[in-house]
């Protein structure tokens, strides 16, 4: 899409593979006053405790779901090693997401704000790309990937591959981005480019669209 259109937020897709610091880059932005919405979020809104989606997760993945409660270890060790049942939870899913992230971006279109951001990890494995204008991506060292990635509970050097086989590869993602925000230098230097890349955009990009 990469385009501007009529009196629409300008949306900036902002998207990394697992680990490379997309929730530390995410909060700077909502620091910095850009409406975010976050797919991962959503998610974990939809699947909490008597949430939207466990009816569908429930009938598909029998014994994950518990009086109104997602054993969400259970279901990743069901879905992270097996790619069939993960299209399957990604089916029951992704629509719900989509759902909210259009009522979102109305809401914000609605208060006029210039620009907003879609925080998506599998953005260009879904196509969300083509719904965006600008392509932010955060990025980080492989091995800090890895420190980080291995870090949290229940995560594996098993399952870590398993993600990582099923996202584009960094080098794919950096080379078609707009901006490419490295999270390996420091918060502070992040933060400092989330500025700059916000300042030329608002400088450039809206005022060229006005």
């Amino acid at each position: 899409m990469r385009r501007r259109l009529g009196p629409s937020p300008l949306i900036i897709g902002l998207t990394g593979s697992i680990a490379m610091g997309k929730s530390t880059a995410d909060a700077m932005i909502r620091g910095i006053g850009v409406p975010a919405f976050d797919a991962d979020a959503a998610v974990h809104d939809l699947t909490r405790t008597n949430g939207v989606a466990l009816p569908a997760i429930a009938a598909r993945f029998p014994g994950v779901v518990a009086n109104g409660v997602l054993d969400r270890r259970k279901l990743g060790d069901i879905v992270f090693t097996n790619p069939p049942a993960l299209k399957n939870l990604e089916n029951i899913l992704h629509p719900l997401v989509s759902r909210r992230r259009h009522a979102w971006l109305g809401r914000q279109r609605r208060r006029r704000q210039p620009v907003v951001v879609n925080v998506v990890p599998l953005l260009f494995e879904t196509g969300g790309d083509r719904g965006c204008h600008k392509i932010w991506v955060v990025s980080a060292p492989a091995f800090l990937q890895r420190q980080r990635a291995l870090r949290r509970p229940g995560m594996t050097a098993e399952k870590l591959a398993g993600v990582l086989k099923r996202q584009t590869p960094d080098a794919t993602k950096r080379r078609h981005a707009d901006v490419v925000l490295p999270t390996g230098l420091g918060r502070a230097f992040t933060l400092r480019r989330i500025r700059k890349a916000l300042r030329i955009l608002r400088s450039g990009e809206l005022k060229s669209d006005a």
